[in-house]
Protein backbone atom coordinates (compact mmCIF):
# COMPACT_ATOMS: atom_id res chain seq x y z
CA UNK A 1 0.00 0.00 0.00
CA UNK A 2 1.54 3.09 -0.99
CA UNK A 3 1.55 5.98 1.54
CA UNK A 4 -0.68 8.14 0.05
CA UNK A 5 -3.93 6.89 -1.38
CA UNK A 6 -4.98 10.32 -3.10
CA UNK A 7 -1.92 9.54 -5.67
CA UNK A 8 -3.04 5.77 -6.62
CA UNK A 9 -3.23 5.41 -10.28
CA UNK A 10 -0.79 7.98 -10.59
CA UNK A 11 2.52 7.16 -9.13
CA UNK A 12 5.42 6.98 -11.03
CA UNK A 13 8.70 4.78 -11.08
CA UNK A 14 11.61 6.92 -9.57
CA UNK A 15 14.22 5.39 -11.67
CA UNK A 16 12.28 4.91 -14.77
CA UNK A 17 14.65 5.66 -17.59
CA UNK A 18 17.29 4.70 -16.38
CA UNK A 19 19.52 1.11 -18.00
CA UNK A 20 21.48 -1.18 -15.91
CA UNK A 21 23.83 -3.59 -16.77
CA UNK A 22 24.01 -6.71 -14.00
CA UNK A 23 27.25 -8.82 -13.96
CA UNK A 24 26.58 -10.04 -10.29
CA UNK A 25 25.76 -13.27 -8.93
CA UNK A 26 24.77 -15.11 -5.99
CA UNK A 27 22.92 -12.67 -3.63
CA UNK A 28 24.60 -9.11 -2.65
CA UNK A 29 24.87 -7.75 -6.51
CA UNK A 30 21.50 -9.69 -7.31
CA UNK A 31 19.72 -7.69 -4.10
CA UNK A 32 21.69 -4.77 -5.29
CA UNK A 33 19.94 -4.38 -8.69
CA UNK A 34 16.43 -5.61 -7.74
CA UNK A 35 16.36 -2.68 -5.41
CA UNK A 36 17.09 -0.72 -9.30
CA UNK A 37 14.53 -2.83 -11.03
CA UNK A 38 11.61 -2.47 -8.25
CA UNK A 39 12.34 1.73 -8.64
CA UNK A 40 11.73 1.64 -12.50
CA UNK A 41 15.70 1.36 -13.50
CA UNK A 42 15.79 -1.18 -17.29
CA UNK A 43 18.34 -3.66 -15.60
CA UNK A 44 20.18 -6.08 -17.93
CA UNK A 45 21.30 -9.30 -16.50
CA UNK A 46 24.38 -10.53 -18.27
CA UNK A 47 24.74 -14.72 -17.93
CA UNK A 48 26.83 -17.36 -19.47
CA UNK A 49 24.54 -20.17 -21.68
CA UNK A 50 24.58 -22.17 -18.15
CA UNK A 51 22.72 -19.22 -16.21
CA UNK A 52 23.37 -17.74 -12.93
CA UNK A 53 24.48 -20.16 -10.25
CA UNK A 54 21.12 -18.77 -8.33
CA UNK A 55 18.99 -20.38 -10.67
CA UNK A 56 19.51 -24.01 -9.63
CA UNK A 57 18.67 -23.11 -5.83
CA UNK A 58 15.72 -24.62 -4.00
CA UNK A 59 13.17 -23.96 -3.38
CA UNK A 60 12.43 -25.55 -6.90
CA UNK A 61 9.18 -25.88 -9.11
CA UNK A 62 9.95 -27.40 -12.77
CA UNK A 63 13.55 -26.52 -12.30
CA UNK A 64 13.03 -22.98 -11.53
CA UNK A 65 14.19 -21.26 -8.10
CA UNK A 66 12.16 -19.27 -6.17
CA UNK A 67 15.00 -17.86 -4.31
CA UNK A 68 16.54 -16.74 -7.73
CA UNK A 69 13.23 -15.42 -8.61
CA UNK A 70 12.97 -13.29 -5.45
CA UNK A 71 16.01 -11.58 -5.93
CA UNK A 72 16.22 -11.08 -9.91
CA UNK A 73 12.36 -10.79 -10.53
CA UNK A 74 11.75 -7.86 -12.89
CA UNK A 75 14.87 -7.80 -14.93
CA UNK A 76 15.80 -8.74 -18.46
CA UNK A 77 18.21 -11.99 -19.24
CA UNK A 78 21.09 -11.95 -21.91
CA UNK A 79 23.54 -14.26 -22.36
CA UNK A 80 26.71 -13.57 -23.64
CA UNK A 81 30.63 -14.98 -23.32
CA UNK A 82 32.67 -12.38 -21.85
CA UNK A 83 35.55 -14.09 -23.05
CA UNK A 84 34.43 -13.85 -26.63
CA UNK A 85 35.80 -10.41 -28.50
CA UNK A 86 32.18 -10.83 -29.57
CA UNK A 87 31.00 -11.05 -26.03
CA UNK A 88 32.76 -8.19 -25.02
CA UNK A 89 32.22 -5.34 -27.35
CA UNK A 90 28.77 -6.36 -26.98
CA UNK A 91 28.84 -5.03 -23.33
CA UNK A 92 31.14 -2.17 -24.31
CA UNK A 93 27.83 -0.96 -26.96
CA UNK A 94 25.51 -1.53 -23.74
CA UNK A 95 27.47 0.27 -21.94
CA UNK A 96 27.54 3.28 -24.07
CA UNK A 97 23.82 3.35 -23.60
CA UNK A 98 23.68 2.74 -19.58
CA UNK A 99 23.35 4.70 -16.16
CA UNK A 100 24.95 1.96 -13.94
CA UNK A 101 26.63 -0.90 -14.45
CA UNK A 102 26.88 -3.25 -11.19
CA UNK A 103 29.46 -6.19 -10.86
CA UNK A 104 30.28 -8.12 -7.92
CA UNK A 105 33.28 -10.46 -9.74
CA UNK A 106 36.64 -11.22 -7.85
CA UNK A 107 38.52 -7.94 -8.23
CA UNK A 108 40.86 -7.98 -11.43
CA UNK A 109 38.62 -9.86 -13.28
CA UNK A 110 36.74 -7.22 -15.61
CA UNK A 111 39.87 -5.77 -15.50
CA UNK A 112 41.26 -8.94 -17.13
CA UNK A 113 38.30 -8.83 -19.19
CA UNK A 114 39.12 -5.44 -20.56
CA UNK A 115 35.42 -4.43 -19.00
CA UNK A 116 36.84 -2.54 -16.08
CA UNK A 117 35.71 1.14 -15.18
CA UNK A 118 38.94 2.55 -16.45
CA UNK A 119 38.01 1.48 -20.34
CA UNK A 120 34.07 1.86 -19.80
CA UNK A 121 34.23 5.40 -18.49
CA UNK A 122 35.66 6.00 -21.86
CA UNK A 123 33.13 4.82 -23.62
CA UNK A 124 30.54 6.59 -21.55
CA UNK A 125 32.06 9.00 -18.85
CA UNK A 126 28.76 9.15 -17.35
CA UNK A 127 28.77 5.73 -15.77
CA UNK A 128 28.37 4.59 -12.73
CA UNK A 129 30.06 1.63 -12.18
CA UNK A 130 29.77 -0.43 -8.80
CA UNK A 131 32.14 -3.16 -7.85
CA UNK A 132 31.27 -5.01 -4.74
CA UNK A 133 33.79 -7.58 -3.46
CA UNK A 134 34.84 -9.15 -0.25
CA UNK A 135 37.39 -7.26 1.03
CA UNK A 136 37.65 -3.88 -1.15
CA UNK A 137 38.85 -3.43 -4.73
CA UNK A 138 42.73 -3.05 -3.64
CA UNK A 139 44.65 -4.13 -0.36
CA UNK A 140 46.30 -7.17 0.76
CA UNK A 141 43.00 -9.16 1.25
CA UNK A 142 41.48 -7.68 -2.03
CA UNK A 143 41.66 -11.19 -3.81
CA UNK A 144 40.92 -13.41 -1.77
CA UNK A 145 37.55 -15.51 -2.66
CA UNK A 146 35.02 -14.44 0.07
CA UNK A 147 31.22 -15.04 0.32
CA UNK A 148 28.74 -14.36 3.08
CA UNK A 149 29.53 -16.90 5.63
CA UNK A 150 33.43 -16.11 5.22
CA UNK A 151 32.56 -12.30 5.88
CA UNK A 152 30.59 -13.49 8.90
CA UNK A 153 33.80 -15.18 10.08
CA UNK A 154 36.67 -12.43 8.99
CA UNK A 155 34.50 -9.33 10.48
CA UNK A 156 34.07 -10.73 14.09
CA UNK A 157 30.31 -10.95 13.79
CA UNK A 158 30.10 -14.54 14.51
CA UNK A 159 32.38 -14.37 17.98
CA UNK A 160 31.07 -11.03 18.73
CA UNK A 161 27.20 -12.98 18.46
CA UNK A 162 28.69 -15.70 20.05
CA UNK A 163 30.05 -13.61 23.20
CA UNK A 164 25.94 -13.34 23.81
CA UNK A 165 25.56 -17.06 24.19
CA UNK A 166 26.49 -18.00 27.79
CA UNK A 167 28.49 -21.43 28.25
CA UNK A 168 29.46 -21.61 24.64
CA UNK A 169 32.02 -21.45 22.63
CA UNK A 170 31.55 -23.32 19.05
CA UNK A 171 30.73 -20.58 16.33
CA UNK A 172 27.20 -20.66 15.06
CA UNK A 173 26.49 -22.64 11.55
CA UNK A 174 25.46 -19.62 9.27
CA UNK A 175 22.31 -19.78 7.18
CA UNK A 176 21.41 -16.45 7.03
CA UNK A 177 23.43 -14.25 4.87
CA UNK A 178 23.34 -10.69 6.25
CA UNK A 179 26.40 -9.65 4.49
CA UNK A 180 24.87 -9.72 1.56
CA UNK A 181 22.13 -7.92 1.83
CA UNK A 182 23.48 -5.12 3.85
CA UNK A 183 26.16 -4.97 1.36
CA UNK A 184 24.00 -4.57 -1.48
CA UNK A 185 21.93 -2.63 0.49
CA UNK A 186 24.65 -0.15 0.96
CA UNK A 187 25.76 -0.63 -3.10
CA UNK A 188 21.91 0.86 -3.68
CA UNK A 189 22.60 3.70 -1.81
CA UNK A 190 26.36 4.51 -2.75
CA UNK A 191 24.50 4.26 -6.69
CA UNK A 192 21.81 7.07 -5.75
CA UNK A 193 24.14 8.98 -4.06
CA UNK A 194 26.37 8.50 -7.14
CA UNK A 195 23.30 9.25 -9.37
CA UNK A 196 22.67 12.63 -7.34
CA UNK A 197 25.94 13.98 -7.92
CA UNK A 198 25.75 13.43 -11.72
CA UNK A 199 23.16 16.23 -12.26
CA UNK A 200 25.88 18.24 -10.80
CA UNK A 201 28.86 16.81 -12.18
CA UNK A 202 27.72 15.60 -15.68
CA UNK A 203 30.29 12.24 -14.26
CA UNK A 204 29.29 8.87 -13.56
CA UNK A 205 32.43 6.74 -11.03
CA UNK A 206 33.46 3.92 -9.59
CA UNK A 207 31.95 2.75 -6.83
CA UNK A 208 34.24 0.18 -4.64
CA UNK A 209 31.85 -1.78 -2.24
CA UNK A 210 33.18 -3.86 0.58
CA UNK A 211 31.33 -6.99 2.58
CA UNK A 212 33.76 -6.84 4.81
CA UNK A 213 33.74 -2.83 6.06
CA UNK A 214 30.13 -3.72 5.09
CA UNK A 215 29.74 -6.64 7.97
CA UNK A 216 31.27 -4.71 10.61
CA UNK A 217 28.46 -1.24 10.36
CA UNK A 218 26.37 -4.39 12.16
CA UNK A 219 28.96 -4.42 15.16
CA UNK A 220 28.07 -0.95 16.56
CA UNK A 221 28.47 -1.35 20.25
CA UNK A 222 30.99 -4.12 19.67
CA UNK A 223 33.58 -1.77 17.36
CA UNK A 224 33.66 0.57 19.86
CA UNK A 225 33.96 -2.49 22.92
CA UNK A 226 36.79 -3.50 20.91
CA UNK A 227 38.68 -0.21 21.38
CA UNK A 228 37.76 0.62 24.69
CA UNK A 229 37.12 -2.12 27.68
CA UNK A 230 33.92 -2.64 28.83
CA UNK A 231 32.31 -5.18 31.50
CA UNK A 232 29.92 -7.14 29.92
CA UNK A 233 26.50 -7.56 32.29
CA UNK A 234 25.81 -10.78 34.02
CA UNK A 235 23.46 -12.11 31.71
CA UNK A 236 22.77 -10.84 28.02
CA UNK A 237 21.00 -8.12 28.34
CA UNK A 238 18.83 -9.19 25.31
CA UNK A 239 17.40 -12.92 24.91
CA UNK A 240 14.66 -14.70 25.91
CA UNK A 241 12.54 -14.97 28.71
CA UNK A 242 10.62 -17.97 29.68
CA UNK A 243 6.77 -17.93 29.70
CA UNK A 244 4.46 -21.22 30.91
CA UNK A 245 4.77 -22.37 27.14
CA UNK A 246 7.74 -20.90 25.36
CA UNK A 247 9.85 -17.60 25.51
CA UNK A 248 9.41 -13.53 24.92
CA UNK A 249 11.69 -10.84 23.91
CA UNK A 250 11.35 -8.41 25.88
CA UNK A 251 13.95 -4.99 25.26
CA UNK A 252 14.20 -2.52 27.80
CA UNK A 253 16.00 0.41 26.56
CA UNK A 254 14.41 3.49 28.48
CA UNK A 255 13.23 4.80 31.52
CA UNK A 256 9.89 4.46 30.83
CA UNK A 257 9.68 1.22 29.30
CA UNK A 258 11.69 -0.07 32.95
CA UNK A 259 9.06 1.80 34.97
CA UNK A 260 6.52 0.22 32.84
CA UNK A 261 7.77 -3.41 33.25
CA UNK A 262 8.45 -2.76 36.92
CA UNK A 263 4.41 -2.18 36.79
CA UNK A 264 3.67 -5.04 34.83
CA UNK A 265 5.62 -7.51 37.07
CA UNK A 266 4.29 -6.54 40.32
CA UNK A 267 7.82 -4.86 41.71
CA UNK A 268 7.53 -1.45 41.84
CA UNK A 269 9.62 -0.87 44.60
CA UNK A 270 12.64 -1.62 42.39
CA UNK A 271 11.57 1.24 40.43
CA UNK A 272 13.79 3.17 43.42
CA UNK A 273 16.12 0.12 44.30
CA UNK A 274 19.67 0.96 44.06
CA UNK A 275 20.79 -2.40 42.54
CA UNK A 276 17.83 -0.84 39.48
CA UNK A 277 17.70 2.80 39.80
CA UNK A 278 20.00 3.72 37.34
CA UNK A 279 21.36 2.24 33.88
CA UNK A 280 24.45 1.50 35.11
CA UNK A 281 23.14 -0.22 38.39
CA UNK A 282 21.08 -2.27 36.42
CA UNK A 283 23.47 -3.58 33.87
CA UNK A 284 25.55 -4.79 37.00
CA UNK A 285 22.28 -6.29 38.44
CA UNK A 286 20.76 -7.41 35.36
CA UNK A 287 20.73 -11.25 35.83
CA UNK A 288 19.14 -10.48 39.41
CA UNK A 289 16.45 -8.19 37.65
CA UNK A 290 15.20 -10.67 35.34
CA UNK A 291 15.50 -13.54 37.50
CA UNK A 292 12.25 -11.54 38.85
CA UNK A 293 11.19 -10.83 35.75
CA UNK A 294 10.81 -14.13 35.12
CA UNK A 295 9.38 -15.55 38.67
CA UNK A 296 6.00 -13.35 36.54
CA UNK A 297 6.57 -14.79 33.12
CA UNK A 298 6.61 -18.41 33.96
CA UNK A 299 3.03 -17.98 35.76
CA UNK A 300 1.87 -16.82 32.40
CA UNK A 301 1.31 -18.02 28.68
CA UNK A 302 3.03 -16.12 26.60
CA UNK A 303 0.00 -14.23 24.48
CA UNK A 304 -0.65 -13.00 28.22
CA UNK A 305 2.59 -11.83 28.69
CA UNK A 306 2.38 -10.04 25.47
CA UNK A 307 -1.02 -8.76 26.43
CA UNK A 308 0.35 -7.23 29.80
CA UNK A 309 3.64 -5.55 28.47
CA UNK A 310 1.93 -4.32 25.09
CA UNK A 311 -0.69 -2.66 27.54
CA UNK A 312 2.45 -1.06 29.46
CA UNK A 313 4.11 0.37 26.06
CA UNK A 314 7.11 -2.36 27.68
CA UNK A 315 8.51 -3.61 23.50
CA UNK A 316 7.57 -7.45 23.10
CA UNK A 317 7.15 -10.15 20.91
CA UNK A 318 7.02 -13.93 20.55
CA UNK A 319 9.49 -15.54 19.01
CA UNK A 320 7.94 -16.45 15.72
CA UNK A 321 8.90 -18.40 12.57
CA UNK A 322 9.58 -16.65 9.23
CA UNK A 323 6.17 -18.40 8.34
CA UNK A 324 4.39 -17.08 11.17
CA UNK A 325 6.21 -13.80 10.54
CA UNK A 326 5.03 -13.75 6.69
CA UNK A 327 1.02 -14.58 8.40
CA UNK A 328 1.03 -11.37 10.59
CA UNK A 329 -1.63 -8.61 9.64
CA UNK A 330 0.54 -6.03 9.65
CA UNK A 331 2.00 -7.48 6.79
CA UNK A 332 -1.00 -7.97 4.87
CA UNK A 333 -2.08 -4.27 5.41
CA UNK A 334 1.20 -3.05 4.28
CA UNK A 335 0.74 -5.01 1.25
CA UNK A 336 4.36 -6.17 1.77
CA UNK A 337 4.85 -9.43 -0.57
CA UNK A 338 3.54 -9.43 -4.23
CA UNK A 339 2.80 -12.32 -6.07
CA UNK A 340 5.39 -12.84 -9.47
CA UNK A 341 5.26 -15.64 -11.90
CA UNK A 342 7.97 -17.46 -13.77
CA UNK A 343 7.73 -20.45 -15.87
CA UNK A 344 7.05 -22.60 -12.44
CA UNK A 345 4.24 -20.97 -11.70
CA UNK A 346 3.72 -18.24 -8.80
CA UNK A 347 5.30 -17.10 -5.72
CA UNK A 348 5.62 -14.73 -3.83
CA UNK A 349 8.35 -12.05 -2.76
CA UNK A 350 9.09 -9.25 -0.24
CA UNK A 351 8.83 -5.60 -1.49
CA UNK A 352 10.87 -3.04 -0.61
CA UNK A 353 10.60 -2.34 3.02
CA UNK A 354 10.06 1.59 2.14
CA UNK A 355 6.68 3.25 0.64
CA UNK A 356 7.23 6.39 -0.97
CA UNK A 357 4.11 9.14 -1.51
CA UNK A 358 5.05 9.67 -4.76
CA UNK A 359 6.64 6.77 -6.50
CA UNK A 360 5.78 3.48 -6.88
CA UNK A 361 8.03 0.94 -5.22
CA UNK A 362 6.66 -2.37 -6.51
CA UNK A 363 8.25 -4.77 -8.30
CA UNK A 364 7.88 -6.25 -11.60
CA UNK A 365 5.52 -9.24 -12.00
CA UNK A 366 7.71 -12.01 -14.20
CA UNK A 367 10.84 -13.55 -13.82
CA UNK A 368 12.80 -13.75 -17.10
CA UNK A 369 13.45 -16.73 -18.87
CA UNK A 370 17.55 -17.48 -19.25
CA UNK A 371 18.60 -15.43 -22.13
CA UNK A 372 14.82 -14.26 -23.15
CA UNK A 373 15.94 -11.15 -24.26
CA UNK A 374 19.22 -11.55 -26.20
CA UNK A 375 17.56 -11.93 -29.47
CA UNK A 376 15.47 -8.33 -29.28
CA UNK A 377 19.06 -7.01 -28.19
CA UNK A 378 20.82 -8.29 -31.04
CA UNK A 379 21.19 -5.56 -33.06
CA UNK A 380 21.62 -3.45 -30.56
CA UNK A 381 24.68 -5.02 -29.10
CA UNK A 382 26.19 -6.12 -32.26
CA UNK A 383 25.11 -9.64 -32.61
CA UNK A 384 24.72 -11.09 -35.77
CA UNK A 385 21.43 -12.70 -36.47
CA UNK A 386 22.92 -16.01 -36.85
CA UNK A 387 25.33 -15.73 -34.22
CA UNK A 388 24.41 -18.83 -32.00
CA UNK A 389 24.09 -18.46 -27.97
CA UNK A 390 28.17 -19.00 -26.33
CA UNK A 391 28.82 -21.92 -23.82
CA UNK A 392 31.28 -21.65 -21.54
CA UNK A 393 31.41 -19.81 -18.09
CA UNK A 394 32.33 -16.57 -16.35
CA UNK A 395 35.06 -16.30 -13.66
CA UNK A 396 34.06 -16.86 -10.17
CA UNK A 397 32.19 -14.42 -8.40
CA UNK A 398 33.68 -12.62 -5.45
Amino acid sequence: MQLADKHEGTLTKVMAGLRVLDFSTTIAGPHCTRMLADMGAEVIKIETDGGETMRTRPPLRKGCSTVFGQLNVGKKSVVLDLKSEDGREAVRRLAATADILVENFRPGVMRRLRLDYDRLCQVNPRLIYCSISGYGQTGPSAELPAYAPVIHAASGYDMAHLAYQPGRNRPDYCGIYHADVVTGTYGFGAIASALYQRTVTGLGQHIDVSMLESMLTLTVVELQSAQFAVKPPPRPMFGPTETENGYVMITVASEKTFQGLMSVIGRPEWISDPRFATYAARRENWADLMDGVEVWSRALTTDACLVALGAAGVPASAYRTVSEALADPQLAHRQALSEVRDQGGSFRVLNLPFRMSGADTTPGQTMAVLGEHTDALRDEIGLAGDTPIPSGKTAATY
